[in-house]
């Protein structure tokens, strides 16, 4: 996972001179889960078929340039490992934060599982 490679994959859009903002998610494995008990790691499962459908509906909306995603699917992984790294670039702040918070949460609730292993 490589979150500057993805942002100079942006850069070198043909388009890219009507980017005005590019906004970079890094998610990583917390130490604790949501209901606050003591985390050792989790693996990420993605549908790869819902993935291209959110990643296609989002990219339509007008103003957005370009939204890249990675995910570390299928390995274990350990507190402060990268997860997720999701790339969008468009034109405005308010059309860039937008898109970027609706396509984090559609893959969050609709893409990714995750399992979580616990000390």
């Amino acid at each position: 996972m490589n979150l500057a490679g993805m942002v100079d994959k942006i850069k070198k859009h043909p388009d890219y001179h009507t980017a005005g903002m590019i906004l970079c998610h890094n998610g990583v494995v917390r130490g604790t889960s949501r209901d606050g008990r003591t985390v050792s790691g989790l693996t990420i499962s993605v549908d790869n078929r819902k993935l291209k459908q959110v990643i296609d509906t989002h990219k339509q909306t007008p103003g957005i340039l370009e939204i890249l995603v990675e995910i570390a699917e299928n390995r274990h992984l350990a507190v402060g490992d990268d997860v997720m790294l999701l790339v969008v670039a468009g034109d405005i702040r308010e059309t860039v934060i937008a898109v970027l918070k609706d396509t984090l949460n559609a893959i969050k609730t609709t893409v990714t599982s995750k399992t979580e292993f616990f000390l």
